[in-house]
């Protein structure tokens, strides 16, 4: 479960850093790389997005793996 919570970190940071360049500049990384609002541009959303959901549902059972259960999750 590591290995997704991971990659889920690390597409999340994806997206966040995708989304400040986008409100900085007006420029979307993925879009430019991929092609904008081609199928696999749309696919690299969609997984960002529910990496992003993971990671919001998750957050306490993450915790849990990674530190354990000795410690209190913060509110």
């Amino acid at each position: 479960m590591k290995f997704i919570d991971v990659l889920a970190a690390v597409l999340v940071v994806v997206g966040a850093l995708n989304w400040g360049l986008v409100g900085l500049a007006g420029f979307d990384l993925v879009a430019a790389m991929l092609g904008d609002a081609t199928a696999l541009t749309r696919l690299v959303y969609i997984v960002v997005g529910v990496a992003g959901l993971y990671q919001a549902l998750q957050w306490k059972a993450i915790h849990r793996r990674w530190v354990g259960y000795e410690t209190p999750v913060p509110a």
